[in-house]
Formats: structure tokens, C-alpha cells, sequence
């Protein structure tokens, strides 16, 4: 038994999901969050008669499931794409307009990752116009907060699992198979507060990072000569943010830095930590008045799967049916919710359309590769979900 996808509704789904202003409110003030995006999302699905639940996740914060239940027998796979969007300023197009012009449709979140989730809904709507019933259940998940904390993704593992998972983030239709993770580190050093003109009594907290931020530099430098990992390259680190002080006239007595370091997979997250306690421990060796201390604040996994998975065979399979040749086989730089899927016990990839302009002054999704994706999706449903 045959399907198609339908051209038409794929398009006017992109184009209104572009429409929606679907910012993260946490990222910007004029954020409207996932409400009304929720909203058309779980009436599209129920419209097509899939089994729908929208969640609310935190205020004003939703998920929505879509399922379309298997006859049995068949494993069951899930379908991701996140819902909300960074901010618009400094945008040079309409970010809501979702115009379609060249066989590309632009606006806010056409790629990342709007035309994803049509693609996911365009599946689902194939299966179902084709008659096809699979024996796995096929999962249409959209979800919240991606861009931020990924609070959708977090609460939607703890509740829905399958055999395997899909996350349709942008890769420009290669087939992603690891990713890097990162922690955020807040260090501070710890100085004595003094009127600047008494020297015999202050220490200063900020000169003090400043040896801790030289020697921070060349393990920045060390890291990336590393071996890293084979499709997501070295680890990496940066310092991102700086504070301290209250007064030009002040002795600092605390100085503050954030810190993230990119971490690939097999690396181990105490080690990364106990590179920073290392450089610590040795200035305050070198000088008594060093002190200093670090916290790991926030962290994620790196994720990988390897080829010889089934859902990786499978995927690989409809995309070179597809495109016509063997897809390449890539990793990526960025964290995404592919980890927590990953961590959950379901064997996960990536793959998404091509377009520009990731959380860029102009992006835009090629509406070709949507299309591709759309069919690669189903297709691999099919395959891997089994066919009753």
C-alpha cells in the first residue's frame, strides 16, 4: 500500500504554526509561551483522529500528545519537535509573517522548528489517508521550553516512552547521531573589602580571578587540541560572565564568573569538574590569600546512538530511498532534548530540514527538504512500527 504526503496542508500547517508568536517567555518579555500554539496543535491532531492530550506543564506552559494507536505487535516510536522560539528583535523580515516565496517560508521558528512538527503532523495525516494501520503505536509529541530549560521534554519523559525517538531539530536532512552536553560552573574568589588607599589591608578578589581566568585560558586551549569525539569534535569552554566589586575606591572582596564548559560523549561530568577544583587547589597553593570555591549549576548530557541500532538502519534506509543516496551520518555542536529521550531508555536520532537563520535576523525553512522530511518520516514509521 502506497501514500502521499499533501503538498498543500504541509504548507498552510508551516505557514500557520510561523504565525503563532510562540517566543519563550523566559528568554524575552513579549514571549506569548506555547498556549495558543498548544492549542492548534491538538486540534489539528484531533481533527486527523489521533488520541490527543495538552498538558500544561508549568503556567502558561503546555505540551501536546498525539498518538495513533497500532494494532499491536509493532514497536512504537516517537515523533519530536519543540514548540516554542527565541526572541524577534533585530529581525529584518516579518517574524510572524510566515511568507512563502521561492519555495521558502520565513519567519520566527520556520526551521527551528516549525516546519519539523508540520512534517511530524503531515506523517500522521498520511498514514491515516492512506489507511494504514501500523501495529506499533506512532507518538506526535510537541513540547515546551526547549529553547530554555527544556521543562517540556523533562515532564513528557517521566509520563510517555517508546522504542525509539526521532527529534526533528534542523540538520539540514543528515542524519545526527551525537551531540555535545555542557555544565554551567559559577566560581568565585574571596577578597578582603578596604578603602583603596590601604594596601596592607585589602585583598582583592577581582585580581585574583584574574589569575584564576589566565589559567582557565590555557586549559581552554589544552581542551581543544583534545582528541574529542569523531562527529561532535573537542570539548570546549568559555567564560561567559564577570562580576565584582561595589566602588572604584574598594578593595573587591568577591568577585563572581560563570562558566560553560561543552562537553562530548564519553566524557565524564566529575572530571570536568575536578579540572576547575585543580586550578584552584594550585593557586591557593602558590599564595595563601587565594581563596576560592566552585559550584556546578546546571548541567546536561551528551547523547550519541550508535549505526548499528535499528532505528538508525531504518531512518538510514528511507532517506537514501528518499534522496537517492546514503545520507551522512553527522553530529552536532548544541545540546538538544534528543539526551533526555536518549537518557530515558529510547533509542534516539536527529533529523531535520534544511533552511537559514537559526535565531538569526532572517530565517526561513526550504519548504523541498520538509517535504523529504515528511515522507522520510512516514516512510520510516511504516518500516520500523510494522505494517498491519
Amino acid at each position: 500500500m502506497t501514500f502521499s504526503i499533501d503538498d498543500n496542508h504541509l504548507h498552510k500547517t508551516t505557514q500557520e504554526l510561523v504565525q503563532i508568536n510562540s517566543i519563550n517567555p523566559l528568554l524575552t518579555p513579549e514571549g506569548k509561551g506555547e498556549e495558543e500554539i498548544s492549542a492548534y496543535v491538538a486540534d489539528s491532531l484531533n481533527a486527523l483522529g489521533l488520541d490527543v492530550k495538552r498538558s500544561e506543564i508549568a503556567p502558561g506552559r503546555f505540551n501536546v500528545v498525539g498518538a495513533l494507536k497500532g494494532s499491536g505487535g509493532g514497536c512504537s516510536l516517537l515523533l519530536n519537535a519543540h514548540m516554542d522560539t527565541v526572541g524577534v528583535e533585530g529581525m529584518t523580515i516579518n517574524p510572524f509573517g510566515g511568507e512563502l516565496k521561492n519555495g521558502r517560508i520565513y519567519g520566527r521558528g520556520s526551521q527551528d522548528m516549525k516546519g519539523s512538527l508540520a512534517a511530524m503532523m503531515a506523517t500522521a495525516k498520511a498514514l491515516i489517508d492512506a489507511n494504514i494501520t501500523l501495529k506499533g503505536d506512532l507518538i506526535i509529541t510537541g513540547v515546551a521550553d526547549e529553547e530554555h530549560s527544556s521543562l517540556g521534554t523533562e515532564a513528557l519523559v517521566k509520563e510517555i516512552s517508546a522504542n525509539a525517538a526521532i527529534v526533528t531539530e534542523p540538520t539540514d536532512m543528515h542524519l545526527c547521531r551525537a551531540h555535545r552536553g555542557f555544565i554551567w560552573f559559577e566560581i568565585e574568589t574571596f577578597g578582603r573589602a578596604a578603602h583603596g588607599s590601604r594596601y596592607s589591608e585589602g585583598i582583592d578578589a577581582n585580581m585574583r580571578m584574574g589569575r584564576f581566568l589566565a589559567e582557565l585560558d590555557k586549559l581552554e586551549q589544552e581542551l581543544l587540541t583534545r582528541k574529542g569525539h569523531k562527529l561532535t569534535g573537542p570539548p570546549s569552554l568559555h567564560a561567559a560572565l564577570l562580576q565584582g566589586g561595589t566602588e572604584v575606591s574598594t578593595y573587591a572582596d568577591r568577585c563572581s564568573l560563570n562558566v560553560e564548559r561543552r562537553i562530548v560523549p564519553g566524557e565524564n561530568m566529575d572530571d570536568a569538574l575536578a579540572e576547575i577544583q585543580e586550578i584552584i587547589d594550585r593557586l591557593a597553593a602558590q599564595d595563601s590569600t587565594f581563596k576560592a570555591k566552585v559550584e556546578r549549576t546546571f548541567w546536561r548530557e551528551p547523547f550519541e546512538i550508535g549505526h548499528e541500532a535499528e532505528i538508525v538502519q531504518t531512518l538510514d534506509a528511507a532517506l537514501g530511498t528518499r534522496l537517492g543516496h546514503l545520507p551522512e551520518h553527522t553530529g552536532q555542536t548544541f545540546w538538544t532534548d534528543a539526551a533526555l529521550f536518549a537518557d530515558a531508555g529510547m533509542e534516539t536520532l536527529l533529523l531535520g530540514p534544511k533552511g537559514y537563520g537559526l535565531h538569526s535576523a532572517e530565517e526561513w525553512v526550504d519548504m523541498g527538504s520538509v517535504l523529504d522530511l515528511a515522507y522520510i518520516l512516514t516512510e520510516t514509521a511504516i518500516k520500523y512500527c510494522g505494517k498491519s
